[in-house]
């Protein structure tokens, strides 16, 4: 890796996005302090840089730098994603404090709602509702809820029912919340995800909550996946954890989405 000369002179914009992509393809991540501390620039400048190399679709921001852009057609397994346990489990717990006492509620497919049913109380009456057969199963040990699957086709990597069985039982209830899960915030793409047949269903999700929460750990946020399932107006609020900087919080937040980070 050719590292830029030291010299008085600061680098020009296109020097330094050249060197933050080639350190990126080299390291497979980047931290913003070290790039700004080698090119003899302020934190703020790479900050910069970082975000119109993500609106080139050139990388993805993180909390602290920045990592590639992975292949949209990746899905990892839901039981292999075990990333950002710490930070889904603080999601889960926050998604908690917007659980009805009476009513009904939907669940979707995902990482981090499968943390949510894990916390999920015992200690009210609610029909409960989701698109995934573990799930429902384990909601089955608290005898107070009433338990639906949506029927249909089931995906192997997510275990999520789809097509016409699943998107004929949305058509027909209403719940009061939905806690829904995504690949994908982008604030020019919206929310997206992988599979086509799992976005039809994610977009009727929307269709039927009074009140739709979406839960996404820090890193799905600048992400987009394959197929769009939503826009940012479409949900009510997002959990989401402290990793999210600032500047993407004011970001989603100047875009008319409602933010908490936990």
């Amino acid at each position: 890796m050719n590292t830029p000369k030291s010299d008085s002179r600061a680098p020009y914009a296109d020097e330094r996005k050249a060197h933050i992509i080639e350190i990126l393809r080299s390291r497979g991540r980047i931290e913003a302090n070290d790039v700004a501390e080698r090119l003899g620039v302020t934190n703020e400048t790479i900050r910069k840089d970082l975000i119109q190399l993500e609106r080139q679709g050139l990388l993805r921001r993180v909390h602290g730098g920045a990592v590639p852009v992975q292949s949209l057609s990746f899905e990892p397994a839901v039981e292999a994603r075990t990333e950002f346990t710490t930070e889904k489990t603080r999601i889960a717990k926050a998604a908690l404090a917007h659980l009805p006492t009476q009513g009904s509620v939907l669940i979707d497919a995902g990482s981090t709602t499968s943390q949510l049913v894990e916390l999920f109380p015992g200690d009210r009456e609610l029909t409960v509702y989701t698109n995934t057969l573990p799930l429902a199963v384990a909601l089955l040990t608290r005898p107070l809820l009433t338990v639906f699957t949506l029927g249909g086709r089931l995906r192997t990597k997510t275990l999520a029912e789809v097509d016409d069985w699943a998107a004929r039982s949305l058509a027909e209830i209403n719940v009061d919340v939905a806690f829904l899960g995504t690949n994908g915030i982008s604030l020019t793409r919206g929310l997206t995800t992988p599979d086509p047949a799992e976005a039809a269903i994610k977009r009727l999700m929307l269709d039927c909550a009074q009140q739709r929460i979406l839960l996404a750990d820090h890193t799905k946020v600048g992400a987009i996946s394959g197929t769009k399932h939503g826009d940012l107006a479409d949900i009510d609020l997002l959990i989401t954890d402290t990793g999210l900087a600032d500047d993407q919080l004011a970001e989603l937040e100047e875009a008319g989405m409602s933010v908490e980070r936990t």
